[in-house]
Parts: C-alpha cells; structure tokens; sequence
C-alpha cells in the first residue's frame, strides 16, 4: 500500500489551491470587507463556510464518491446526468472559465489602455494570448503538479504576499462603517457572498483532477487516496482563509482611506496604487493573470476529462481544443454581462451542490439510500430555482408566496429549512420502511414450522 511523500502531498495541495483560487477569489473578499468595515471578520467566518469548507468537503466527496457521476446517481440516473452535465459547462466553458479569462484584463489592463487602442481588439489580443497559455498546459494534465505547484502557486503566493507586506510598511488606516446589509445580517452575506467564488461547484469538477494526480504518483489503494485528498484539501483550505483573511483586512481597511467602490478590483487597484504607486498596476495585473490562468488550466482539465468520458469519438486533446476556443469566444462578450448570468445561476445550482457534499459526508448513516437523497434534493432544488428565476423577473405567483413564508427566504436562504426537513423525512421513511420490513420477515419466520 503506498502512501504519497510529504514533498508530493505537499505540491498536490498547492495545486488544488491554485485551482481554486481564481477571478472570484481575489475580488469577493476586499469588496467584502470595505462594505462589511467594522463587522468584517463576522461576515468571513460565514464566507469561511461556504467559500473554503464546502470546497474542501466536496473534493472529498468526489474521491470518497469514485467521480461526481457516481455520487449524483443516488439521487437518480436522469439526474445525475443532467446535473453532471450542468456542473460541468457552467464552471466550464458556459461561465467560469469565460470568466476567468476577461477579468484580468478588465480589471488589470484595460484601465490602462491608451485611448488609441480599441479596447475591443485588445480584449481580444489578451484572450488569444492567455487561451493559447491555457490550451498549452491543460494539454498534459499528468504535469499540472509539478508546473502549479512548483512554479505558478509559488509566484502567486509571493506576490500576494509582497502586497500584504507593503500594507504593513504603509498602514491604509482604521476600518470603515459596515455598509448596507452587512450593518444589520454580516453573517448571512458573507455566506452568501461565498457562492459568488464558485468554489463549491467547482470542486465537483476538481475532485476528479485531484484523484488522477494522486494516482499519478503511484497510489491506487481508495483508502489512502480518500486520506491523501482530504490531507491535500487541508492545505489548500489553510492556504485559501490566510489569503482571504489578507484580501478582506485589506479591503476593510480602505473602506476607511477611499470610501465605497464598486467592486473588489477597484478596491485592490485602490490599495496597490496607494502603496506602490504606479508600479502597483503591475503587480495586480500580475497577480489577477496568475490566479485566473491556474483556475483556467483546472477547469479546461476537469471539463474535458469528463466529456472524454460520454464519447469515445471526441478525444480529450480535441476536447481541450473545443473547450478553450469556446470559452475564449465568450470571454470576448465582457465581464459585465458574464456576471449578470452568473448570480442567478450560481443561486439556483449551489445549494443543490451543497446539499449534496452534506449528503456525501453523511453517507454512512443512511448508506446511499435513493430516498434521502431524492427528497433533500428536491426540496432543495425547488426553492433555490424558484428563487433564481425571482431575480431575473420571471415569478410563478402561487408558488413564489409560498417560498417567501419560509424562514430566511427573503435573505436568500430559503432552501436551508425545506433541505433539512427532506433529509429528515427520507431518514424517517427509510426507517418505517426498514421495520415493516423485518416485522414481515420475522411473522413470516414464527408461523413456518419448524
């Protein structure tokens, strides 16, 4: 039974790191803590859950699971294959990785354009560039290791780490006011502002990358390969809230020095400026081209992997192919309407995604059983819909004042009651039907004779 070394396990939790750590990762938690101020650690203790646990939780999930296939069929087969295929194209080539290839420029390049250039031609100059990086190292997932995390997650962490540094040698001052929400629920928004990292699906994805990397390295025992996932998930866990941490205190900080922005770029264009001066355009742009690039290579690698598998007549060099030029076609839409789709997307799928980690983690109490799993999803399923087709002005009245009676509902957690009373009842069947079942066997044991 081989057991990976310390050196391995500790390159596989730098990668998993890396891949986690993208465009939604670097400006979720300084916007958080310019608006939350004052109560900004209340507010990251929610984003904690939801932004590094259920991260966590679900790589494990997937390795415990054999593949996120295997773990979505103990609902029910269709499910499983309309959720998996879901999961898949919206962290992928639907959302995420369009994503992760327009911020960097836009929030890192194009304020610093010249007015010549046409912003248009050089969004696409930059994608071409930074599709053609990705394309080349998604091409030989076997290296991502060694390539992450020697080479990339090092680079990343060191200039993040500069930054942090020069907040130290010249302080950006007291915090500021909690703003909005986070003055009356800090909690419940930092808990929601997790689902904006994407993380939790993406772990979905990221959980079967992770498996081949640890096999790649000899290990094919599944206990040891559960223990090294969860190892690998410590590391990059620790690694995601001592940055978080720095990004939310450096946001909170200039909420005090610049006031209000409106997003998380501007707030960190803010802070390095203000420290490095022009040299700090530099640096971020640096940092945003890191975090999104690495983020990119995983989920063009889990994607295609995953595709590969449905048909033997598409390989997955030529899935890497279709993947990579069509999330580039889409980076070139612009982030402002790549995140107006991605809000109610993200709520209508991440509390099925998280409902499904809980489930996975519970396992051993209810053994796969299709019941529980089938309820807790559906309840689930139906309110987190219900709620995102709210946000885009399509209401089905009856069942909308229904939804909006529930607990929480109003702070976008209406799912949480309805996910936990069908966990309940599935359990509750389960057991009724499991008794009936041995007081048959046994009246039908007592009355044969002997």
């Amino acid at each position: 039974m081989k057991k990976l070394a310390k050196k391995d396990l500790l390159l596989i939790g730098l990668m998993l790191f890396s891949l986690f750590f993208g465009a939604g990762n670097l400006i979720f938690p300084p916007f958080l803590g310019q608006a939350a101020g004052t109560k900004t650690w209340v507010a990251m203790v929610a984003f904690f859950i939801t932004a590094v646990g259920f991260p966590i939780l679900g790589v494990i999930a997937v390795a415990r699971s054999s593949g996120l296939n295997n773990l979505a069929k103990r609902v029910n087969p269709v499910f499983a294959g309309i959720f998996t295929v879901l999961i898949y194209l919206s962290i992928g080539p639907g959302l995420g990785i369009p994503r992760a290839g327009s911020l960097p420029f836009e929030m890192a390049v194009a304020p610093y354009l010249p007015q010549s250039i046409s912003n248009t031609i050089a969004l696409f100059i930059f994608t071409c560039v930074f599709f053609m990086v990705a394309y080349w190292l998604s091409l030989s997932p076997a290296k991502l290791v060694n390539r992450m995390g020697k080479v990339l997650t090092p680079t990343l962490l060191l200039l993040i780490l500069i930054m942090f540094i020069g907040s130290l040698c010249r302080p950006l001052g007291n915090y500021g006011p909690a703003l909005g929400n986070y003055g009356t629920s800090p909690f419940v928004h930092g808990f929601l502002d997790g689902y904006l990292t994407m993380d939790t699906i993406a772990a979905l994805n990221f959980g079967i990358v992770i498996a081949l990397a640890i096999k790649s390295k000899g290990v094919e025992d599944k206990k040891v390969l559960i223990s090294t996932s969860i190892k690998a998930g410590m590391i990059a866990g620790s690694l995601l809230v001592l940055i978080y941490s720095i990004l939310a205190h450096l946001g909170a900080a200039s909420g005090g020095r610049f006031g209000g922005t409106e997003n998380g770029a501007q707030t960190l264009t803010n802070v390095t400026t203000y420290i490095f001066g022009k040299p700090g355009a530099v640096l971020l742009a640096l940092i945003f081209t890191l975090a999104c690039l690495t983020t990119s290579v995983g989920l063009i690698t889990s994607c295609s992997q995953y595709f590969s598998t449905l048909t033997k007549k598409i390989s997955y060099k030529n899935w890497v192919i279709i993947i990579t030029l069509s999330s580039m076609t889409l980076a070139n839409m612009g982030l402002t309407k790549i995140l107006a789709v991605s809000v109610p997307i993200l709520n209508a799928i991440y509390p099925i995604a998280i409902m499904l980690i809980v489930l996975a983690m519970l396992d051993n109490l209810f053994k796969g059983n299709s019941l529980v799993y089938s309820l807790t999803i559906l309840f689930t399923g139906v309110i987190s819909i219900v709620d995102a087709l709210g946000q885009v002005g399509i209401e089905l009245k009856l069942v909308t004042n229904l939804c909006s009676g529930l607990p929480l509902y109003g702070e976008g957690l209406g799912w949480v009651v309805p996910a936990a009373l069908g966990m309940v009842l599935g359990v509750i069947i389960k057991v009724v039907k499991e008794k009936l079942a041995f007081n048959k066997t046994f009246e039908k044991a007592s009355v044969e004779p002997k």
